[in-house]
């Protein structure tokens, strides 16, 4: 028997109609509205409000009354106060000008293109349009000069020319290869660069989006399905100047604990506590730096969160006593999935207040993840996330500081793998569907958890790691790329998406070194670990079936050389620790791909397996198995070899040699990097000594260094030092300085290591200082004075650490 549905419409594709899609018509006219203008079409009105100078929002609405509140929590409208530009009309277009720009509205056809002050093309938008089912689209204008960066932790090469992403927080275990469109971040910033200039868009929409820089040949598209058409301009015009920008928008990274900066282990899973702890005292026997250990699902009870499984872990409280004196932290996992339990307590309260996200009919969403059948908490209403985040209470209570989010895409173990698109989110009053809101959730879950841990650790800062995010996660959490392989391509790859993360204002991230899933070996660890312990987020990680990557896991020689790498990030940590205050300053990631140094050297607008640490660390890993040399390119300027002292000068490629244990490195002449006496933990005391190694060729250098107490946030308070070294040349010779920009730490009582190398010239003395022994001078009990090493070139000098400070070096 058949029934009407046998003659349903859908099932005949004759009766399909191809609409075209709707686009604002002619630009009428232009009014005033408070400190923003409205452009109004004959089928719609763009909300136009300059933010600054080179920030300008337009907002597509329909009707009489724009919605000016931002879209999102992304956007931190406060940061701004808007600007007005002066505005003509013309037969054919109205025209608005600040001092960083001028943008163009066409009449007839409402193409918007913007330009600089003097008439040079910077974007130009054609069309706007949207569709009946609520699909927006705007096209812009792509030249054959065109570079593109930014939209997160994507796949494939750093410029993303020829690619289409689509902003779908996704859980995806595998494949992570260059055609995978979305992952579990999602960040709709896509900064283009080209001759003229460098301009960021980023559209605020937490549902799906698509940026396509592949099907047209002189255009790219930014679609959304759902929601507003809410987009912002950032203007350059250089990239480091959009990055600022975007991050002045959407926040800056607070000042992390210094211990989330350190080495972290982690396994899926260290099964019981037994395991744990022989694994930090192994770190501590063998003397490799470690400050973290992650729990994954399987210290609790069922994969109930907030919970310690009492079988495998009998005595949190005392394996975490003896972890304190061993200067180790626990970092557990905690996935947004409440079991549904009526005897467990989290889901009890969740359903008896309605924190859980249900269905418009009132059905609570249920979907299968780790725990089985589970509920999830619907972190857009503040009541809910506040909830949550006081259940952490149990983990600080235990001296737990961070906390690792997971699955919160959220990942759901169904067809769609996600959460259903009709799931209702309050939304504090402002209720939407999933659909509309998808990818926020994995972000509110990181604002809760960080909001609350910094409200329960009575100063103390809080760790928060996440794998799902949108715009503006900076602020609340640091982010790994997820679960990647134990393959070369992998570790190769880690490196353009840890820049483009960079680039889209998350400057704390990092891929799981080793690799995760698959099997990892002696050589790959090896090289992974050398990357990865200069990375913003270090942390080896794999999965339950695994061959172990401890680093002691392949032999004495892996161990070895994974041991060195990690011990340079400790001795390195002042640097670290000061690009991470630029961070929270600037926004200027900590990792850094070349094109944003030397936005003008046509040779690195895609060069994607080199990266700067901060702006004078060149650093070009291997990559493949069985290499021993591989191309180096060097850009403008002098550039010293870290492990030999070579000069190199710039621009060219060079062969750089690179047997197993060496990862090639390049100082910037004129550098100064500051080391701190090694550590096995970020808390150890040591010998009260810093050391500033000077790349002093030519004479002139200069370098900075923020230090705060690493743990509390009294640097708000102005409870931090900046101390700022200098060197010129004079009179054949050379004058050293250093002087306290701010001080606001106790006095420390410490000695300086001045170690200038490439000085270019024989000293003959430093004006009030003593000539000592070689070989004394190291020592960090040695008295004031200085020696000259002439195997090494270097001119060492060692005094005490005062306020500030002018040696002169006679030749």
């Amino acid at each position: 028997m058949q029934t009407s549905e046998t003659i349903h419409p859908d099932k005949s594709i004759d009766t399909v109609l191809e609409v075209a899609p709707k686009a604002p018509g002619r630009a009428a006219r232009v009014t005033e509205l408070d400190d923003s203008y409205v452009i109004h079409g004959q089928h719609a009105n763009l909300l136009l409000t300059f933010l600054e100078c080179g920030l300008f929002r337009i907002k597509l609405f329909h009707g009489n009354k724009p919605e000016f509140k931002a879209a999102t929590v992304a956007v931190l409208s406060e940061a701004f106060q808007p600007v007005k530009a002066d505005r003509t009309e013309s037969p054919e277009a109205f025209e608005f000008r600040t001092s960083a720009l001028r943008l163009i509205v066409e009449k007839e056809t409402f193409a918007l293109t913007v330009q600089t002050p003097e008439g040079e093309l910077l974007m130009k938008q054609p069309t706007l349009s949207w569709t009946t089912r609520g699909s927006l689209s705007g096209s812009y204008v792509m030249g054959t000069d065109s570079h593109f960066y930014g939209l997160g932790e994507k796949t494939s090469f750093l410029d993303k020319r020829g690619e289409r992403y689509a902003m779908w927080n996704s859980d995806v275990f595998a494949p992570h290869v260059p055609e995978i469109e979305a992952l579990y971040e999602s960040i709709p910033l896509l900064i283009h660069m080209h001759q003229t200039g460098t301009y960021g868009l980023f559209l605020d929409n937490p549902g799906r989006t698509d940026f396509d820089m592949r099907t047209h040949p002189d255009l790219f598209t930014i679609q959304c399905t759902t929601g507003e058409y809410d987009l912002y301009f950032i203007f350059g015009p250089q990239p480091k100047d959009v990055v600022g920008r975007y991050t002045k928008l959407t926040g800056r990274i607070s000042m992390p604990p210094k211990w989330s900066l350190g080495y972290h282990q982690s396994r899926y899973s260290y099964m019981n506590q037994q395991e744990v702890l022989e694994l930090a005292r192994t770190f501590r026997e063998r003397n490799i730096p470690c400050d973290v250990i992650h729990l994954d699902i399987h210290y609790m009870d069922q994969y109930r969160v907030f919970t310690f499984d009492k079988d495998r872990f009998p005595d949190p409280e005392g394996m975490m006593a003896e972890l304190k004196k061993l200067g180790m932290r626990i970092v557990p996992i905690v996935d947004p999935g409440v079991k549904k339990d009526p005897k467990y307590p989290i889901y009890r309260e969740g359903i008896e207040n309605g924190y859980f996200c249900k269905k418009l009919e009132g059905e609570l969403f249920i979907g299968d993840v780790w725990p089985g059948k589970s509920a999830f908490p619907d972190f857009t209403e503040d009541a809910v996330g506040k909830w949550w985040g006081e259940k952490h209470k149990f983990y600080v209570d235990l001296g737990i500081t961070g906390i690792w989010n997971d699955m919160n895409e959220p990942a759901v173990f169904n067809e769609s793998k996600t959460m259903d698109l009709d799931v209702i989110h309050g939304n504090n009053g402002d209720s939407k569907t999933h659909e509309e809101l998808h990818n926020l959730y994995g972000m509110m879950m990181s604002k809760a958890t960080f909001e609350s841990l910094r409200e329960q650790l009575g100063g103390e800062r809080p760790f928060v790691l996440t794998r799902a995010g949108y715009s503006g996660v900076q602020r609340y959490a640091a982010v790994w790329t997820g679960d990647n392989r134990s393959f070369w391509e992998h570790m190769a790859m880690a490196i353009p998406m840890v820049l483009n993360l960079g680039l889209s204002g998350i400057p704390f991230t990092g891929p799981d070194i080793g690799g995760f899933a698959h099997h990892s070996t002696g050589q790959l660890l090896a090289r992974w670990t050398q990357m990865g312990a200069l990375f913003p987020f270090c942390r080896n990680h794999s999965v339950i079936d695994s061959v172990r990557q401890e680093p002691w896991s392949f032999g004495e020689e892996t161990e070895a050389i994974c041991r060195t790498y990690i011990e340079l990030r400790y001795r390195w940590m002042p640097v670290l620790y000061t690009l991470f205050h630029e961070a929270s300053r600037t926004g200027m990631p900590i990792l850094r791909p070349l094109v944003l140094e030397y936005p003008h050297d046509p040779q690195v607008t895609n060069l994607s397996d080199q990266f700067l640490f901060g702006s004078s660390v060149l650093v070009a890993p291997v990559y493949r198995p069985d290499t021993e040399h591989r191309a180096v390119y060097i850009p403008e300027g002098e550039w010293i070899d870290y492990w030999s002292g070579e000069k190199h000068a710039g621009p060219k490629h060079i062969l750089a040699h690179a047997p197993l244990h060496i990862m090639p490195m390049y100082i910037k002449a004129g550098a100064i990097l500051a080391e701190e006496p090694l550590k096995q933990h970020a808390d150890e005391r040591t010998a009260a000594s810093l050391t500033w190694n000077i790349y002093a060729s030519g004479g002139s250098s200069e370098g900075t260094v923020y230090e705060d107490d690493g743990i509390t946030y009294g640097y708000e308070q102005g409870a931090y030092n900046v101390i700022r070294m200098s060197t010129e040349a004079a009179d054949g010779g050379m004058k050293l300085a250093w002087a306290y920009e701010h001080t606001g730490l106790p006095d420390a009582d410490r000695s300086f290591l001045i170690r200038i190398k490439l000085a270019g010239f024989v000293p003959a003395a430093v004006e009030g200082l003593q000539r000592l022994e070689a070989g004394v001078i190291d020592r960090e009990q040695s008295a004031a004075g200085w020696t000259y090493d002439e195997a090494a070139g270097e001119i060492l000098i060692r005094t005490a650490d005062t306020p500030q400070q002018i040696l002169h070096i006679r030749a």
